[in-house]
């Protein structure tokens, strides 16, 4: 296995020009009901799931020795925190919007019980629970910047999950998957240098794989329930080829996600090393620098 590349010592805070004030139609991507319940599923998650990935990363900095050598993974924790409170910010929007038009979010505040519940049982009793923490959010961020990467691969080609999408929701997505592209190893690496061992990243994994498995299913039934379409042809159809089609979603992550395993893993292995900042360079026009310090 050739040596992993260099992870990123900065990360930019971008403040992207999007107006979410005014809403968006029920079926804002392509008008396919399946491929938004499937997208507003993943948003509903994500204010819950993003603060707790800010606070692990936060608690395991504190604990990252302060020397010399650690000095820029110290800096680049600080980007990881302004971008993921950006991304919490803006879905928080997106999700209060959903809830206008009828929907209900389940997986937020399941979420949220459950990792209280973790909090409690095993974190806070815990001398490294920073550590446990930590292993989630590395496995999280390994399937956020997954789907990040895909967003990405196949813009306005078969397989682009929001080729069809209104222009503002089109860009809101493809600038968060960029930057979880961007600082997908900003959790693995603060897991690694604080010590953590393969087994507990391999447990929280398997743990991480069902949850997050589950939940997306339960949550997108539960969108396209009060949509009313869940019964309808044309939903299931959609599903199967978004799941099972020629670039249907199984086939696409099943290498990444089985990468994860390898005990010489590293983030930076799995994606294309330029797509991320490729399309943020090309879009730079689409939002503004914040600066790279919170």
């Amino acid at each position: 296995m050739n040596a992993a590349p260099h992870a990123p010592t900065d990360l930019t805070i971008r403040r992207l020009a999007v107006d979410l004030s005014q809403g968006f139609p029920r079926h804002w991507n392509g008008g396919d009901a399946f491929l938004t319940a499937f997208a507003n599923a993943l948003s509903m998650s994500f204010p819950v799931g993003e603060q707790f990935f800010m606070d692990a990363v936060k608690h395991g900095a504190k604990a990252l020795p302060d020397t010399p050598e650690n000095a820029d993974l110290k800096s680049v924790v600080k980007g990881f925190i302004g971008q993921e409170a950006t991304h919490r910010h803006l879905h928080s929007l997106y999700n209060a919007h959903l809830e206008k038009q009828g929907l209900v979010n389940h997986w937020g505040p399941r979420s949220e019980k459950r990792l209280e519940k973790g909090r409690q049982m095993l974190f806070e009793k815990s001398e490294k629970g920073y550590l446990h923490e930590l292993a989630m959010t590395a496995a999280f961020e390994h399937f956020t910047s997954i789907f990040g990467d895909l967003t990405l691969e196949r813009i306005d080609q078969p397989g682009d999950w929001f080729r069809g999408a209104e222009p503002s929701l089109q860009t809101l997505w493809r600038w968060h998957a960029a930057e979880e592209s961007e600082h997908k190893c900003v959790a693995f690496d603060l897991y690694q240098r604080l010590g953590g061992n393969h087994a507990w990243r391999m447990r929280w994994f398997w743990y991480v794989t069902v949850q997050f498995s589950t939940d997306v299913i339960r949550q997108t039934v539960n969108n396209l329930w009060h949509d009313k379409t869940l019964f309808k042809p044309s939903t299931w159809w959609s599903a199967g080829r978004f799941l099972f089609g020629r670039h249907g979603m199984v086939w696409r992550v099943a290498k990444p996600v089985w990468a994860y395993t390898r005990k010489d893993f590293h983030p930076l292995q799995v994606g294309h090393p330029t797509q991320a900042n490729d399309w943020l360079t090309g879009h730079a026009h689409q939002w503004t620098a914040v600066g790279s310090k919170v």
